[in-house]
Order: structure tokens, then sequence, then C-alpha cells
């Protein structure tokens, strides 16, 4: 028979483990009702205390706990570079797990590490996360006294520590770039418009357009939802072809090769007759040809501030909420002129 866990407690009354673990210790900050209910259910199913769990609870692992929504994105390679040296020097370790962009992958990486194994997380959401908009497994890990911080994809309703890429002011400064170069139909090509970071760019696109006075045209604007390259290319070359482009901003750079491909196919010159932005400086601008301008996001640096963030969290017990922004740059390459 499965041993009854605090957990189970909790789920039964539907409330926070930490209000099960309070009424067990006979606290005053539960009310009587509720003490003598949750203290009978566990009498009666012989619920016994997990003293190794509880003794790992109250001792630092100096480990920290790291879920990334992919690996096949150099973004994401380049946070887990500035995490783990970080760590490192300050003593840390680091157990890693890719929630693989699953809602429910991510809710038990977090229900496996929290039993003691990490002081902290460090975590990216996963695109499911975000489309189903439940945060509940965040907010009970952060009730119970395990501290997260996230980067780049954060949900704003989490009162958490978060370290973010001003998305808005740098898609409005790549505009204003484009327009000083002498370009004044610019496109912006999206594979993420379903999520807060592609809405975010999308605003600042637009606002780039309003601040030096180009009117928005809808046609310049490509939204793709799927996944696979093949399918990119199939909505990437009539867009180039069917619109007068001198100019493309992308939120990604696979994408953005298939917009050079089609710009070259449909016997375009680039950067001469058109330009090529995208957003995150990886491997494949460097391989592109013409090499990529990009939008770098210093990945590597995220990583780092938010690994120095949970750190002092654990060392200071501070409950201060911080929001640090990374600010990004235009790495000057050959596809701009």
């Amino acid at each position: 028979m499965k041993k009854l866990t605090i957990k189970d407690i909790a789920k039964q009354f539907s409330v926070s483990i930490s209000t099960v673990s309070k009424a067990l210790n006979d606290s005053y900050e539960i009310s009587q009702a509720t003490k003598e209910k949750i203290q009978k259910y566990a009498k009666e199913h012989n619920y016994k205390p997990n003293f190794n769990a509880l003794s790992l609870k109250n001792r630092s692992t100096k480990t920290i706990g790291v879920i990334m929504p992919t690996m096949l994105n150099y973004f994401f390679a380049q946070v887990f570079k500035g995490i783990e040296k970080t760590a490192l020097e300050k003593g840390y370790k680091v157990i890693t797990c890719i929630s693989n962009q699953s809602f429910e992958k991510e809710q038990e990486i977090i229900e496996m590490l929290s039993n003691g194994s990490i002081d902290g997380f460090l975590l990216s959401m996963a695109k499911e996360t975000e489309l189903k908009d439940n945060y509940n497994h965040f907010k009970q890990t952060i009730e119970n006294g395990t501290p997260i911080v996230m980067f780049d994809r954060v949900p704003t309703s989490i009162a958490c520590d978060k370290v973010v890429t001003d998305n808005i002011t740098s898609a409005s400064n790549t505009v204003e770039y484009l327009y000083k170069k002498g370009h004044k139909k610019i496109a912006f090509i999206s594979t993420m418009s379903d999520l807060n970071i592609g809405k975010q760019r999308f605003i600042g696109y637009k606002k780039g357009l309003e601040k030096v006075g180009l009117a928005f045209n809808e046609n310049l604007v490509l939204n793709i939802l799927e996944k696979d390259y093949k399918k990119y290319v199939k909505q990437v070359k009539p867009f180039i072809q069917n619109n007068e482009i001198d100019a493309v901003i992308a939120t990604g750079e696979s994408v953005a090769v298939s917009a050079m491909k089609a710009i070259k196919k449909s016997g375009k010159k680039i950067p001469k007759d058109v330009a090529v932005i995208a957003f995150s400086n990886g491997i494949l601008s460097r391989h592109s040809s013409p090499k990529m301008t990009t939008i770098s996001q210093h990945g590597e640096q995220m990583g780092a501030k938010a690994t120095q963030i949970l750190i002092d969290k654990l060392k200071n017990k501070n409950t201060d909420i911080i929001t640090e922004v990374i600010k990004t740059d235009i790495v000057l390459r050959d596809s701009t002129r």
C-alpha cells in the first residue's frame, strides 16, 4: 500500500502543503476546524511524517534545479552556459531537466525535485504552460518555501524574481536602425505570435514604425505557427514574392534563413535589395550566406544574472522581488547594408 504523504493530504482538502504541515504541527495560523479535520484524516489514514524529507528540507543541498523548455535552441544553450559557470564559481551544483515545451513534464520535474533534492529553481516555462495559462505548480512551489527565479519566458502573474529581455525596445530599435539605413518597406516574420515574447516583439515592431513615421501594413506581417522548417518555407516563399519588401525582421534564425533563401530565389540581392535581421545571435547566423545580422539577447549574461539572484536569495533569505532587464545589441554582419 502506498504510503500517505503530506502532498496527498493537501490534495484531499485542496489546500497547500504548507497549510497541511502547519495543521499537523498544531500552528496557531490555521483555524481550529481545519486543524481538526486534517489531523483526524492523517490519523485515520496512518500518516507518518517523513523525517528524512524534513531534515533535507531544513538543510542546504547546495544544488540548483534548472528547467529549460528546449535545448535545441542556441539561446538556451547560452543561458545554460551562464548558469553553470556562475553556479560553479559560487560552489553550487546544477541538476538540469528539459520540459520539452510540455506542461505535464514541467509539473513532474518540479514535483520530483521539490522533495528536498534542490535549494531553488531557475526556469524558463514551457510553451504549453503559457498557452494553458496555468501556473499553480509555480505558486505552490514558492508557497512551500522553494524559491524560483524565472528567465526569458515568464508569466506576469507570478510573484517571483525574473530576468528578461526588453523585447519591445529591441524590436522598435531594430525598425529605427533599418529606417536610418534607407528601408521603408520593413516586413515582420514571427514563429511565436502565440507567446508573450512574440507579442512583445510585434508591439515593438509597430512602435518602431510609428516612431519613424512609417504606416503599419498588415500585408507585411507573416505569423507562422508551424514548427517544421519545411512548412516555414511553404509560407515564407509566397510572402516574399507577393509583397514589396526591402527589409525583414524575423523572430528567430531558422525562419530568417528561409526568408533569405526565398529572397535569393526571387532574384533579389541581400543586402542591396532586401536586408535581413533575426532575433537571437546563434550559430546559424554565422554560417548563413550571407552571414546574418542579429539582435543578440546575451543568453550567457541572462543565465549568470538569474543564478546570481537565486544564490543571493538562498544565502540572505531576502524576500524582495527583482525583475532584471537584459539589454540587447544589434550584431552587424553581411545581411544588412
